[in-house]
């Protein structure tokens, strides 16, 4: 990988991991999520991820897109969105031709929304704005794929911090988190 050195890609890997997990961990602290925060991500830590991340590894984005940019797939995403419940892209079956997109749950939702915020804060580092967040789901276009519901809900949620700041926005999570745990589906 151009430039960086193999050591400074794995300790620089292994901070970002590190980093954002902590992040993810103690905002879901924050919001009652307490299982969540400590199960986040773990499987970044197995061979099939960590592995290819620090041969990617730039720094100032996720390495999955780097691989993805370079080979056209990533074997590391395939791994990590196939055990996360997270991400949006776990929620995808089908059944013959046709695609199924599922609605995520209330709490997968809402870690969702941390891992985002957390994301933000460790790519864009002093440039993070509560903005940031709500910015990239829009510029992503993913919101096209995912499932209706779950694409609304996020934008509902991002842009709640976005018009309100974090402390605000981590309570309102809180009280969604306590009210719909359990449940499958929230409208807002």
């Amino acid at each position: 990988m151009e430039n960086k050195s193999y050591i400074k890609r794995f300790f620089g890997h292994l901070h970002t991991i590190n980093k954002h997990r902590h992040l993810v961990m103690f905002t879901c602290f924050k919001c009652g999520m307490y299982a969540q925060g400590l199960k986040h991500d773990l499987s970044k830590y197995s061979f099939e991820e960590f592995w290819p991340s620090v041969y990617y590894f730039q720094g100032d984005r996720s390495p999955i897109g780097k691989e993805k940019q370079e080979k056209g797939y990533s074997l590391c995403w395939l791994h990590h969105k196939g055990r996360n419940k997270h991400h949006w892209e776990y929620w995808i079956d089908r059944i013959g031709d046709q695609v199924i997109n599922i609605e995520m749950p209330v709490r997968y939702l809402l870690e969702s929304v941390v891992d985002r915020i957390s994301a933000s804060k460790v790519y864009k580092k002093d440039k993070y704005t509560e903005q940031e967040p709500l910015n990239f789901f829009i510029s992503s276009k993913e919101y096209k794929i995912m499932n209706e519901n779950t694409a609304r809900n996020i934008r509902h949620l991002l842009t709640y911090l976005a018009e309100n700041g974090e402390e605000k926005a981590l309570a309102y999570y809180k009280s969604l988190y306590k009210k719909h745990k359990h449940d499958t589906t929230i409208t807002f």
